[in-house]
């Protein structure tokens, strides 16, 4: 019904002298309601700003809405984030992806609640400095939070500029230039409204395919329209081939079917997650001798059936699952958790299928119940 709604509008409805009184006028109309934005006649919280526009980055609305309200719920303000431990954020994280996410907003509600008594700061050049805060997060808290004149620039507005201006220098390269052109369009007063109109039209109207320009509310000022190339725009430089990595897993159980595991580094790819001991990654799969020597216990381990698949940002993964059973809890460095624990433990994605396979006991197929995250831009 909101597709059919915007298809019907008229363009003429918002036939402003400019594309930004424009966007303002459809947005005022049309601007979604997200449980992180504030309500008419209420100033933005910078908190809830930040903590939405960090579990954004990467994720769609869809999967972040649900990540948003429990933490909200669990933690309602910075202080209260920083108080928590890092294996409580990293559970309450686990499934949203990017790990490395949640350790920087742990690190920032600390670095806000201690150094800066809790009040975040109120430009974007100072919330540069927060881990995890790059540019266009920055900006985003800015002009949202504190109305700061500067664009935001996420995957939506970017497309949205591209097209406006006919912009065909590929992505991303194309970045400087698409926020240098965003700048001038930012209004004194509704910079937060300017950018939260830009992420709107991009996730409903300028979509990547078939965007529905007969709707638009800034069409008229659309030189990608005007030359009939908005579609293919912005243009992007192809992404290389990501290389294929293969190893083994090693779930073991004791005799309540608690599971032995390790935790990752601190910093590097899955950062002080949870995980069942693995192997080394490599282009092939370790043979069945090889896979054991690297084992964590000897024991009569049984390859399950099956391969557990997982995309990482620059490879992809393929792990064989080995499952063994111990009457008795062998020594390690390890931890043993409950099925009841798995269930809020800092275990990620990959680890949650691995789990699921080695499905040595009932309560296991629970630790899926959630939908993973999606790579993508922001998408309503």
């Amino acid at each position: 019904m909101a597709v059919l709604k915007r298809r019907q509008h008229k363009r003429q409805d918002h036939a402003e002298a400019s594309p930004t009184l424009a966007l303002l006028a459809w947005y005022d109309v049309y601007k979604r309601d997200l449980p992180w934005r504030a309500k008419a006649g209420e100033a933005a919280d910078p908190y809830r700003v930040w903590l939405s526009e960090i579990m954004l980055q990467q994720t769609t609305v869809a999967a972040v809405a649900p990540y948003y309200r429990a933490f909200l719920k669990r933690w309602p303000t910075v202080k209260r984030l920083a108080a928590a431990s890092q294996d409580d954020v990293l559970g309450a994280w686990a499934g949203l992806g990017y790990y490395s996410r949640a350790r920087n907003l742990h690190r920032a509600a600390q670095t806000v609640a201690g150094e800066m008594s809790g009040v975040f700061p109120g430009s974007s050049e100072a919330l540069r400095k927060l881990p995890g805060v790059g540019a266009y997060t920055a900006a985003a808290i800015a002009a949202i939070a504190h109305g700061e004149r500067v664009a935001a620039m996420d995957a939506n507005a970017e497309r949205v500029i591209a097209r406006l201006f006919a912009v065909e220098e590929p992505l991303p390269k194309a970045r400087q230039t698409l926020a240098a052109l965003a700048e001038p369009l930012v209004p004194e007063g509704r910079a937060g409204d300017f950018a939260q109109g830009l992420m709107d039209l991009g996730s409903s109207i300028c979509v990547s395919k078939k965007p529905l320009c007969d709707a638009c509310p800034i069409a008229a000022f659309c030189e990608g329209r005007r030359r009939g190339i908005a579609e293919t725009l912005p243009r992007k430089t192809p992404k290389a081939a990501r290389p294929l990595k293969r190893g083994a897993a090693f779930v073991a159980f004791d005799a309540k079917g608690a599971v032995y595991l390790e935790r990752r580094p601190e910093n590097g790819l899955l950062g002080a997650m949870l995980q069942p001991p693995l192997s080394e990654w490599l282009p092939d799969f370790p043979a069945r001798t090889r896979a054991l020597q690297q084992a964590p216990f000897s024991a009569g381990w049984k390859k399950q059936p099956g391969i557990v698949r997982h995309g990482f940002t620059h490879f992809e993964l393929e792990l064989e699952v080995y499952v063994a059973s111990f009457p008795a809890r062998p020594n390690g460095e390890g931890m043993w958790l409950s099925p009841k624990e798995l269930k809020t433990a800092a275990l990620p994605t990959l680890m949650r299928k691995v789990l699921a396979c080695a499905n040595e006991t009932p309560s296991l197929p629970s630790l899926l119940d959630f939908e993973p995250s999606v790579k993508r831009g922001r998408l309503p």
